[in-house]
């Protein structure tokens, strides 16, 4: 007669991946069903222990892709999307939030060619992501005009004085 290679019924060495140990019982007893589901647990297992490694990975594999690098700060188009809807939203509503009042009227006196027609207003964007309701603005902006139309992103980083420099 031949038997299954199981252990008996000891405790479960490893409750947390939920294994069971069923006692040895001849082959011949062994159900279709029983068959089928104790084929399902080395698939599972197998599996468990592939994807295992490519989730633990993810989190540097899912970085937020950098569209605008203004120093060492990195936004995606979405955050920049976010900061300039608040901004507008504001600059429609005749509202302004901070000591400098943004957004403000952007003169561009550094001569920065815009695609989009001015005039042009700044409004800070965050490294937290967070959205600016005042306070320190730190040195990064979007800039966009009154059709709100996204003209760019700039930063006080690597400019002198308290001019900007376009992101890249």
């Amino acid at each position: 007669m031949m038997y299954s290679k199981v252990r008996s019924s000891t405790p479960n060495p490893i409750p947390h991946l939920g294994l069971h140990f069923p006692p040895i019982i001849p082959i011949s007893h062994i159900s279709h069903t029983v068959i089928q589901e104790s084929n399902q647990k080395p698939k599972l297992l197998t599996l468990t222990t592939l994807l295992l490694p490519t989730a633990l990975a993810l989190p540097s594999l899912v970085e937020r892709a950098c569209d605008y690098t203004c120093g060492s700060n990195c936004y995606s188009s979405s955050d920049v999307s976010t900061a300039q809807a608040a901004g507008y939203q504001l600059h429609e509503d005749g509202e302004t939030v901070g000591s400098n009042s943004y957004p403000h009227k952007y003169n561009n006196y550094e001569g920065f060619d815009f695609s989009v027609s001015s005039p042009y207003y700044e409004w800070p964007i965050l490294s937290s992501g967070d959205v600016y309701s005042g306070g320190s603005p730190g040195a990064d902006r979007v800039v966009f005009n009154e059709n709100n139309q996204l003209a760019g992103v700039i930063t006080h980083t690597g400019a002198s004085g308290n001019n900007f420099v376009e992101c890249t």
